[in-house]
């Protein structure tokens, strides 16, 4: 559906629902905590992407029509090319046998075949990539929580009445 949407926000959306399809299959693998990870980490992607591309596509509303794909009879071609040498190789080759048992926490072992002995490095850079975010936005911010109402968090209980003389402006006084 990607392909036959004219809006690239539809578009956006329609590669989202075969994410989130993907992120579904990795829940029915029994990877619990990696599908829900994939379905977050898509959706908030997708998400941000539809917004960039309304924000800078020429035609991001699909007002006019566009094609995403040049050479149809030349693509058509080699992708069934290549379909077809996929699917033999898929029937073909021999297929190894189950050697033990699987793992009782497929998660642990995903990550540690993944990772390896870096997968305590990678969770202390996750954790400080978080905070880095978190620390840009709050220094990104010039007014802080209680700015409108003084250092008392009472203030603005008592002051609910009449209007703040609200430095910034863009709150309607309120």
């Amino acid at each position: 559906m990607v392909f036959r949407f004219d809006s690239m926000a539809r578009a956006t959306y329609a590669l989202l629902m075969s994410l989130l399809c993907v992120g579904g299959e990795v829940l029915l693998l029994g990877l619990d905590y990696l599908g829900v990870v994939i379905i977050l980490m898509m959706t908030i992607e997708m998400a941000i992407m539809a917004v960039f591309m309304v924000m800078y596509m020429m035609n991001p509303a699909g007002l006019l029509p566009m094609s995403m794909v040049h050479n149809r009879k030349g693509a058509a071609w080699i992708s069934a090319a290549v379909f077809a040498v996929l699917a033999a190789g898929a029937l073909l080759a021999p297929w190894p046998a189950r050697k033990g048992r699987p793992p009782e926490d497929p998660t642990t072992a995903l990550g540690l075949s993944l990772m390896g002995p870096q997968m305590l490095t990678m969770m202390v850079l996750g954790m400080a990539l978080f905070a880095t975010i978190v620390a840009t936005v709050v220094l990104a911010t010039r007014r802080g929580r209680y700015d409108r109402f003084g250092d008392d968090p009472r203030a603005r209980v008592r002051t609910r009445a009449r209007t703040t003389g609200d430095p910034v402006r863009g709150d309607g006084g309120r």
